[in-house]
């Protein structure tokens, strides 16, 4: 396999910027025997310190309404806390309210509530600000002092990232800690472009379609060819290399598109007045500004009777071992279907067993490359006949949508998947099921806080059961307040008892809010 097959970005380091990743490759070599010595040892001393940033497009990140509360989603990583000598930093942009960790804590199973918060500090960067969570933090280095000072002595200790750029590099060298995650250095091979090579070198079918595009004459080249080639095509994707959840794409219609002789002016003239944007008032004009900035590509649109939009969540620690964590159904979104909404687990059983088996041969590649910690692959699959198709799609070198519910899962009922028969069993053998959103949302839910909606669930029976290792679990809290949205994971025995926790929980919720409404007339 030849490296330099793939798009690689390159860029002229300062000697400071060297000497910091010579220091952090160092750190992530030294991770490995950490790695082996502590994590399968439930009591052993070690400490997590939690960086929820979200490091990505600050300006497509804008569009996602309640996006900073998103730094939330990894309080699923104080379960850790469930380990007598575990400690965790968890450090947000605001302040999480007291009522929200109080939520997670009543969870951990046979720990008291007293001993877990002798182990968890929160530190706060009290800055609202569109900027990434990691960049707020390099700019206070006091608050940098006082985690590392947080760290207690003789613990070994890493960081969890929702993903990980130069800016969580640069922290990780100032912190002097390794990260449980991708090397920034081959964030190349999550790319729009490089993804779609890595999927034909490890033999997977993607969508036809061209890759490492820059230009709109490029764009229109590629969308005009695949027209031709594909004569009934009625619809096309073009994506920008580093966009994400779907906000970085947009769909072009081929409705009355003219023969071969005038196709190419055709689209020329029609591209700025057919292409629906997915990212909400990302204009036209910035669009192509970001393509022109970070390349993509133009792919077929896939299109079935019976589509499906599947993922698989993989990991690859660091002593090279691959796991398959698990799978899910996305629910996708908008009007054209390409924002992730939510997600059910496991992945249907018609092809889940299947999926997991594509998604492994690219966990191959890419820990050929050296790939570490968490990723997803992502797939279209299209029933044909009484078989399946599965398209490759996208990679995603970093925590989602589906790591904090499926994480959540474990933590509460101490299982694991089983790629081998596509089912999640329990630590009692049990077989379980969520569905699980992170854009619950009404206009009517502004307003509550986490307050209510603590005694909203109370009151109503949906928080999680740990007896029945059922219920409701929430995220997403602090977003409820402002934007009238939050996140749920619901568990269920089957699948069926998952999404009827779910419709129960949006009824309640309605039947709360409707009610108040009434009572203030």
């Amino acid at each position: 396999m030849e490296i330099n097959s793939f798009n690689i970005k390159t860029s002229n380091e300062s000697p400071d910027c060297l000497e910091e990743i010579a220091r952090f490759k160092e750190l992530q070599r030294d991770f490995a025997p950490q790695f082996e010595l502590v994590f399968p040892d439930t009591m052993a001393a070690k400490t997590v310190v939690v960086i929820p940033s979200l490091s990505l497009d600050q300006q497509i990140l804008q569009k996602v309404e309640g996006s900073m509360h998103y730094e939330e989603r990894m309080l699923c990583l104080l379960m850790l806390l469930r380990m007598p000598h575990t400690s965790i930093i968890y450090v947000t942009s605001t302040e999480v309210d007291s009522v929200i960790l109080d939520y997670y804590l009543h969870l951990l199973p046979g720990i008291t509530g007293y001993h877990a918060r002798q182990r968890i500090k929160f530190f706060s960067c009290y800055d609202s600000s569109s900027k990434s969570l990691t960049e707020k933090i390099l700019e206070r280095p006091r608050l940098i002092n006082r985690i590392r000072k947080a760290i207690p002595a003789g613990d070994l200790a890493h960081m969890a990232c929702f993903n990980v750029t130069e800016a969580e590099r640069k922290l990780s060298v100032q912190l002097n800690i390794p990260i449980f995650g991708c090397d920034p250095d081959l964030l190349y091979l999550g790319s729009k472009s490089n993804g779609r090579k890595l999927f034909k070198i490890a033999g997977l079918h993607v969508a036809e379609g061209y890759e490492d595009l820059n230009t709109i004459d490029e764009i229109v080249i590629a969308l005009a060819q695949l027209k031709l080639k594909i004569p009934l095509l009625s619809k096309a994707v073009i994506k920008i290399n580093e966009g994400f959840s779907g906000e970085g794409n947009a769909i072009f219609n081929f409705k009355g598109s003219p023969s071969e002789n005038e196709l190419y002016q055709w689209v020329y003239e029609q591209l700025p007045k057919r292409l629906y944007i997915i990212a909400v008032a990302l204009s036209y004009e910035d669009f192509m500004a970001k393509f022109n900035s970070l390349g993509g590509v133009v792919e077929a649109f896939i299109d079935g009777l019976q589509k499906q939009s599947p993922s698989v969540q993989c990991r690859i620690n660091p002593l090279g071992k691959i796991d398959i964590i698990s799978t899910h159904d996305q629910v996708l979104g908008g009007n054209s279907s390409q924002v992730f909404l939510g997600a059910t687990f496991p992945a249907s059983h018609h092809y889940s067993v299947e999926i997991a088996a594509l998604a492994r041969r690219v966990s191959e590649e890419l820990k050929w490359h050296g790939v570490l910690g968490r990723f997803s692959v992502d797939f279209i699959s299209v029933k044909v006949g009484e078989e399946w198709q599965h398209y490759a799609v996208e990679i995603n070198l970093r925590k989602g949508g589906t790591t904090h519910p499926y994480l959540m899962l474990q933590f509460l009922t101490d299982g694991k998947y089983d790629a081998e028969k596509g089912l999640y069993f329990t630590a009692n053998g049990l077989p379980r099921y969520y569905v699980c959103s992170d854009t619950v949302q009404q206009e009517r839910y502004k307003g509550l806080t986490p307050h209510d909606l603590m005694e909203i669930a109370i009151c109503n029976g949906l928080l999680y059961d740990s007896c029945r290792q059922e219920g409701v679990m929430f995220h997403l809290i602090s977003a409820l307040s402002q934007f009238g949205k939050l996140g749920l994971v619901c568990i269920g025995s089957t699948l069926h008892r998952a999404k009827m926790l779910y419709k129960k929980s949006i009824e309640v919720l309605d039947k709360e809010t409707i009610n108040e409404a009434t009572n203030n007339y």
